[in-house]
Parts: C-alpha cells; sequence; structure tokens
C-alpha cells in the first residue's frame, strides 16, 4: 500500500513537471521513456524465454 501511494505521489510530481515544461521538452522526455520502456520490454522477453 505504501508502494502505491507512493508511485501515485511521484506520478503526480512527473504530472505537475510536464505541465511547466516546453513541449518539445516534454516530447523529448517522453520519447526517452518509451524507449527505455520498449528495451526493457524486449529484455524481458527475451530473458523469459530462456528460462
Amino acid at each position: 500500500m505504501l508502494f502505491l501511494v507512493a508511485a501515485l505521489l511521484l506520478l503526480g510530481v512527473a504530472m505537475g513537471s510536464v505541465a511547466h515544461a516546453p513541449l518539445p521538452v516534454t516530447l523529448v522526455a517522453a520519447a526517452v521513456i518509451g524507449v527505455w520502456l520498449v528495451v526493457f520490454a524486449i529484455r524481458e522477453r527475451s530473458r523469459a524465454r530462456h528460462h
């Protein structure tokens, strides 16, 4: 439960900072996060196939 509260708090902070950031900065940050998530998903999928 504490983890969920901390995650929601961090999400609120992140969304608040995005609201005040210029659009190009927001798009670059979104692209970086998207690439990181894709790489993570690929690594997890390949790791699951080897086990």
